[in-house]
């Protein structure tokens, strides 16, 4: 397949589109909001114990130690330091967490830097190749993983589930006769993310995997990355509703923000069993079943329009009761801080 008719068919699916053709038509009413709830950045209150609410350069470990332990996949900080020393606490990890294992960016976003670490020995050249601080991670086989968006606005006595996501990760099956590269081609939908896929399998893109075979594409849980998001409301339960309440009810200063999680039964899941966080994103989280291939650009408007104008107003009320909102120079000097960082465009698994 040629890389222009590849484009061709990122085009027509908006989900591909860069994030600035996404929220461009959302900037008057973000100018609206910032008029009827006080300024342009209050909705950083929205989550007093995140930075920026959780705009830019949070830290992924900081986040998840405000939640209760007992629903969070076990995970190590691994910090800027000496190579000895990120090598001790990547080894201790290892140990602790098992393998395989992941590691990740502990500043990060879109599910760059995500890898899958087989072995100590795979995790030490991770080190060498990157020398940001690092969260390792025990691996949640899943096989399932789900984006649960959740808001509480303070004036209200329990939060509710917004928007749930479900995700599929892109495999090809192989025919004994074609290569992993010749199956993306053939598949419409993961054509459109080719060069994602090939730059993450390298030489073995032209292997040609026997009969039956599923080979997997992608484990790093992002769109970006070449896994599909599925609208999963038919699974938003009461019981779901209460577990997730009580989760962020005991996390101090949040109220807004996307819970990604993994699981092994479905039915469990929507019962609010079985099933562990992983990452816990802020205020510049989306309600990602917008992606669902089966959602238009402008149904996908009309949910973005709406998060928008709660964090607009749950950041308001936080900061009549004593938040503060992050300035437009705070703001503007970490996104440039952030744009700077090397692992912003770490290649994934």
């Amino acid at each position: 397949m040629s890389s222009h008719t590849a484009e061709q068919r990122r085009v027509g699916s908006w989900e591909f589109w860069p994030a600035w053709a996404v929220y461009a038509p959302l900037v008057p009413w973000w100018l609206l909001y910032a008029l009827r709830y006080g300024g342009p950045t209050v909705f950083t209150a929205s989550n007093p114990a995140i930075s920026h609410g959780g705009v830019v350069g949070e830290s992924k470990s900081a986040i998840l130690k405000l939640l209760p332990q007992e629903h969070v996949t076990p995970f190590t900080f691994i910090d800027r330091a000496s190579a000895m020393h990120r090598s001790t606490a990547l080894l201790a990890a290892a140990e602790s967490h098992g393998s395989p294992f992941i590691l990740k960016p502990d500043i990060g976003e879109r599910g760059t830097g995500v890898r899958l670490i087989r072995s100590a020995t795979a995790g030490l050249t991770y080190l060498r190749e990157h020398h940001e601080p690092l969260i390792a991670q025990r691996y949640h086989p899943g096989p399932f993983e789900a984006c649960v968006f959740y808001v509480r606005h303070p004036s209200e006595p329990r939060g509710h589930i917004f928007s749930l996501t479900l995700k599929r990760f892109p495999t090809v099956t192989g025919d004994g006769t074609h290569t992993i590269s010749q199956l993306i081609d053939q598949d419409q939908r993961l054509s459109r993310q080719r060069p994602v896929f090939l730059d993450r399998l390298g030489a073995d893109a032209a292997r040609v995997p026997p009969s039956g075979e599923q080979v997997a594409l992608a484990i790093a849980g992002n769109h970006c990355q070449g896994t599909m998001f599925i609208d999963g409301s038919t699974l938003i339960t009461p019981a779901l509703e209460r577990v997730f309440d009580d989760i962020a009810r005991k996390t101090s200063g949040f109220h807004f923000g996307r819970f990604d999680v993994r699981y092994s039964d479905p039915a469990a899941f929507a019962n609010g069993e079985g099933f562990e966080i992983i990452e816990l994103n802020g205020v510049l989280s989306e309600a990602t079943h917008i992606y669902d291939p089966s959602i238009s650009f402008w149904q996908g408007q009309r949910v973005l329009r709406k998060q928008w104008k709660m964090a607009f107003a749950i950041g308001s009320t936080l900061r009549r009761q004593g938040a503060r909102a992050s300035t437009l120079r705070e703001l503007w000097q970490s996104i440039q801080m952030h744009s700077r960082r090397p692992m912003r465009t770490a290649r994934s698994d």
